[in-house]
């Protein structure tokens, strides 16, 4: 059984237009996902695809306007709005995208010690500052004595030293020099590999692929493609959907291949594929409904010629 299970989630935001009419806008449709003990799934996409609002979604912290719909469950428990209080920081752990969300009126040190469930809270802190390149002096220090890049080191501090049994990482690497994300990464697999599950979200696909057991390609909020990391090799062969190929490809050491083909220039209704519009594939049944998700060469896609 899976620790975390999201199955057909959306979420909807509710704004208001000219002359104060209510309008639904959707961000989140249709959306699967599954994540074992001690596996690392990254989720992947360019920005604007959902990545954090699903982080948000689990974590139960959607903005008031937000109504969301679908099933989610950790452990084989409904995250329901009480569950989702009584696990957060506890059992579920979360390295935010917003280095605001460090207490400003406390030093760094005491953010990190207070977030430690077993051993001694000092010396865990000062164990994990060490792991990610913090000076011991920095356990002193407020949220605004540090630059961008040790803020995210602090906050992978406190998910790290929870003992969490769920990680969900919201592009914590960016701002980080090079060799601090290549440890960061380390301490990722090593989490997994005594037991954590990691949903790792990333525009980085290069950096995901280097700890990832499976891989979500997000697209305008809903997973298209779910793929074993081993799938992302050569020209994509084994990839699933155009889109997943086509991020693979545009990496640098792929040469930024541009995918071949001009984009459909199809009328795409509401509940059409979300790529279609962007897709040489596209035809009239992917302009009316979008594909549901089938398996596929044991993974997952959403494409009605993916074979």
């Amino acid at each position: 059984m899976a620790l975390l299970e999201v199955r057909e989630l959306s979420v909807t935001f509710t704004q208001y237009d000219r002359g104060l009419r209510r309008k639904k806008v959707p961000v989140i449709r249709d959306l699967s996902l599954s994540v074992e003990r001690g596996e690392i799934v990254a989720v992947v996409g360019a920005s604007g695809s959902g990545k954090s609002l699903l982080a948000h979604a689990i974590l139960g912290i959607l903005p008031r306007n937000a109504a969301v719909e679908g099933y989610m469950e950790f452990d084989g428990q409904p995250l329901t709005a009480s569950t989702i209080r009584k696990l957060r920081g506890r059992r579920i752990a979360f390295v935010p995208q917003s280095v605001q969300s460090l207490d400003p009126l406390m030093r760094v040190g005491r953010q990190v010690q207070q977030a430690v469930r077993a051993g001694d809270p000092a010396e865990e802190q000062r164990q994990a500052f060490a792991r990610y390149g913090l000076a011991p002096q920095t356990a002193k220090r407020y949220p605004f004595q540090l630059s961008g890049g040790m803020a995210r080191r602090v906050l992978v501090s406190i998910a790290t030293v929870s003992g969490a049994e769920l990680l969900i990482a919201d592009e914590p690497t960016p701002g980080m020099d090079p060799l601090v994300v290549q440890e960061t990464l380390r301490a990722f697999k090593s989490f997994a590999e005594s037991g954590t599950a990691i949903v790792f979200i990333t525009h980085d696909l290069e950096a995901a692929l280097s700890i990832a057991d499976k891989v979500a390609v997000f697209h305008a909020g809903s997973s298209l493609e779910v793929a074993r990391a081993a799938d992302f090799e050569g020209a994509g062969e084994r990839l699933r959907h155009p889109y997943s190929r086509a991020l693979w490809l545009a990496l640098p050491q792929n040469g930024f291949v541009v995918p071949a083909g001009e984009p459909s220039d199809l009328p795409v209704a509401a509940d059409g594929c979300l790529h279609a519009s962007h897709c040489a594939m596209a035809a009239v049944e992917c302009s009316k409904a979008a594909p549901k998700p089938r398996v596929l060469r044991d993974g997952m896609v959403r494409c009605y010629h993916a074979t």
